[in-house]
């Protein structure tokens, strides 16, 4: 994708929670000026760390349709179909339309936005703040392949960025967008069981993060399948050994497993929720 494109385009939010903060810095990081995107919330809360990057922000979601290209849709997702019905006029061809919003589907979208609208299904999670998300997005039925390219390029410095069928977004939500739940969860236990043989939280919790951030490097830059660097670390009767032991029988890996499982599932309701409201 031509970075000069990048920079001409006019990026628009609506919504300005993390998932929009994050994915304006990533933006910001590429060839995106600040002068070129602007953000809308019915509450100032949120808008001044925007301000601080140099984005403008309204109150007007329509006022960010008007002036943009390409629409971020950041909100709640029991409020995008009110969103969507106030912008619908406004939105004409030359908009992409990229909905952020867990479990609202793309049928759901199009049927809510003008015929042959570009519409795109999105889903980021929580490092888009430090510009290490996972996102996966899916195309609509009238977004062409220069579309899906030109949105991998606007995102690419928010974290790896794929492209696969709706049926993986929910997927994706469990593993990804609540799996950085999961993550902490461990984290947090890995502290504790430190600070229980005798170390100082503060410590603790510095060396949890430090272990979890150092292996998710080893593991995403080695290439290597994650059971292959575990056996790494074990010796025979060594210390580690020993701890994953105790982690099987606590279920770990099938309770792991199961929270995916869980989280997706609940996308999926959410998704046919959505689908349900959106016919009333």
């Amino acid at each position: 994708m031509d970075p000069e494109m990048d920079s001409q385009l006019k990026i628009g939010f609506i919504g300005a929670g993390n998932m929009a903060f994050g994915i304006a810095k990533g933006i910001l990081s590429g060839n995106v000026l600040p002068a070129n995107v602007k953000v809308s919330a019915p509450s100032s809360r949120n808008l001044g760390r925007f301000q601080e990057l140099g984005i403008a922000v309204t109150h007007s979601n329509i006022e960010v349709v008007c002036g943009s290209d390409v629409v971020f849709v950041a909100v709640k997702p029991h409020l995008v179909p009110l969103v969507l019905n106030e912008i619908t006029q406004h939105v004409t061809d030359r908009h992409m339309i990229v909905s952020v919003a867990a479990g609202v589907t793309l049928a759901t979208l199009e049927e809510l936005l003008p015929e042959n609208s570009v519409a795109i299904r999105l889903m980021p999670n929580l490092p888009c703040l430090v510009q290490e998300g996972a996102l996966l997005f899916a195309r609509g039925s009238h977004a062409k392949q220069e579309d899906g390219a030109l949105l991998r390029s606007l995102l690419h410095r928010c974290g790896l960025v794929e492209e696969g069928p709706e049926a993986w977004i929910d997927i994706h939500t469990g593993l990804s967008g609540s799996g950085v739940a999961f993550v902490y969860l461990f984290a947090e236990a890995l502290a504790e069981g430190a600070v229980k043989m005798g170390m100082p939280s503060a410590l603790a919790h510095s060396i949890a993060s430090q272990t979890v951030l150092g292996a998710g490097r080893l593991l995403r830059d080695s290439g290597k399948h994650p059971a292959q660097l575990r056996s790494e670390v074990c010796t025979p009767g060594g210390t580690t050994i020993y701890g994953l032991h105790t982690l099987e029988q606590g279920g770990v890996r099938a309770s792991t497993m199961s929270a995916v499982e869980s989280a997706t599932e609940r996308a999926r309701e959410l998704g046919r929720k959505s689908t349900a409201g959106s016919r009333k």
